[in-house]
Order: C-alpha cells, then sequence, then structure tokens
C-alpha cells in the first residue's frame, strides 16, 4: 500500500481509491478558485458614460400604492437628470422605479436595468426592465450592484431590503466604496438608524463609532432623495 501512494505521489497522480488524498486535492482546488474569484471581483470598469442610480425596496408594494407611484415619480425625475435606473428586477418597488424610467425616455432600451437573482419561486422579470441580468446567487448579485452603480435609494421594504442595505452601509463603513450616497426614504428607516445608534454606541467599547451610523442619509420623501443625487450628479458630472 506505502509502496502503491509513493509511486502514485511521484507519478503526480491520486487514485481515487485514496479518499484523504481525494479530499485534500478538492479542497485545495474550492481555495485556489476562491482566490481567482476574489481576484476577478477586484475589477471594476474604467468609467461609465452614464450616472447610475439603484433603487432598492419591496417586491409586495402594489401599482397604485403611494409609495409604488412616490418612487415611479423619482425614477422618472433622475431618469431625466441623465441616470439609468438599476433595480433588481422583479415586481412592487422594483417594477414601479423601471417603469418610471422607462416614461422618461421610452423610446431609449438601455436605461432601465434589472439584476435578477434565482429563486425557489417564479417572480418574473417585471416588464419595463429594458436589460435584465441573471444570478444563481443573492452574494453575485449584491456584488453586481456595488460595481455598477453611483447612489442607491431605498424604499420601503423588507428582509431582503435590508440585506441589501445593510451590505452596502458596511462596504462604505469599511472604505470597499466611498463617495457613493446611501440615501434611505421614510420613518421605517430612520428608526432602524435610531436603533444603531442607541445600541451600537452605547455599549463599552462601543460596537460602531458615531461616522458609522451617519453614513446613511435618511429623508422622509422622495422629493429630497432626489435633490441629493442632483449633487452628487453634478459633482460626478464636473469630475469626469
Amino acid at each position: 500500500m506505502n509502496s502503491d501512494r509513493n509511486n502514485e505521489n511521484e507519478s503526480g497522480t491520486v487514485s481515487l481509491a485514496d479518499e484523504d488524498a481525494v479530499k485534500k486535492i478538492l479542497v485545495d482546488s474550492v481555495f485556489n478558485l476562491w482566490e481567482t474569484v476574489n481576484n476577478l471581483t477586484r475589477l471594476k470598469p474604467s468609467k461609465q458614460e452614464r450616472y447610475r442610480v439603484t433603487i432598492f425596496g419591496s417586491a409586495r408594494a402594489q401599482p397604485g400604492s403611494f409609495a409604488y407611484d412616490e418612487v415611479k415619480r423619482a425614477a422618472t425625475a433622475l431618469t431625466e437628470l441623465g441616470c439609468d435606473i438599476i433595480t433588481g428586477g422583479g415586481p412592487g418597488l422594483m417594477q414601479a422605479a423601471n417603469e418610471g424610467s422607462s416614461l422618461a425616455d421610452p423610446s431609449d432600451e438601455s436605461h432601465s436595468m434589472g439584476i435578477r437573482v434565482q429563486l425557489p419561486f417564479v417572480q418574473e422579470v417585471n416588464a419595463f426592465v429594458e436589460q435584465a441580468f441573471e444570478h444563481k446567487t443573492f452574494f453575485t448579485r449584491l456584488h453586481h450592484f456595488v460595481l455598477t452603480s453611483d447612489a442607491y435609494i431605498v424604499a420601503p421594504g423588507g428582509i431582503g431590503t435590508v440585506l441589501e442595505l445593510m451590505m452596502i452601509w458596511q462596504l462604505l463603513q469599511v472604505k470597499h466604496i466611498q463617495g457613493t450616497p446611501l440615501i434611505l426614504v421614510g420613518q421605517m428607516w430612520s428608526d432602524l438608524v435610531d436603533w444603531a445608534r442607541t445600541h451600537l454606541e452605547s455599549t463599552q467599547p462601543p460596537l460602531a463609532n458615531p461616522e458609522d451610523i451617519d453614513i446613511p442619509q435618511c429623508v422622509d420623501t422622495a422629493d429630497e432623495a432626489i435633490e441629493i443625487i442632483k449633487k452628487h450628479h453634478l459633482e460626478w458630472s464636473q469630475q469626469r
């Protein structure tokens, strides 16, 4: 047996009967693949022709509701400003944002985008997405948002929206992304930030710094969010 294993090692091959050696090769290969993926995710487009705003929000909001109409109105205004609109591509407030973008520029097929993820239940891409991307996992999908966005607006939403908000918040905290507005619209998000300020700063030692809690910009209305984007869009345009 030892002689066979020595011969295998010398020849560079491993018998499938040697379970420990096979497992080691598989583990090493997976870690090498992760190293490759990590290197590739460091790449980012050098420039984009248009400013891109990602709008996160609930998939459950219905057309005709106040939140739906406000998100649609904001997306229309931002598209008229010269922004591309990016969403998760599904129903609800995602659809509202894509619809608003399409209303502002119905002849153009590149300003309304959806970054999708495969789910165990059917959730079709909404009819107003002009350019769709499909991901198998939330991890790669969220990274796609990071690579393509110049600003984020977070409308009312559920657990998925919280996930998206928290990831962007933390990336801004650790400066993996910088100078990117994170705008939270609505009382529910103000309450969340107040909770973070109360509980994360009150421990000894604190679990977060005051400047970490100040990263999201909380506003009450879509108009306030639009004004923040207008200012940042102007700065972005001047830098280019």
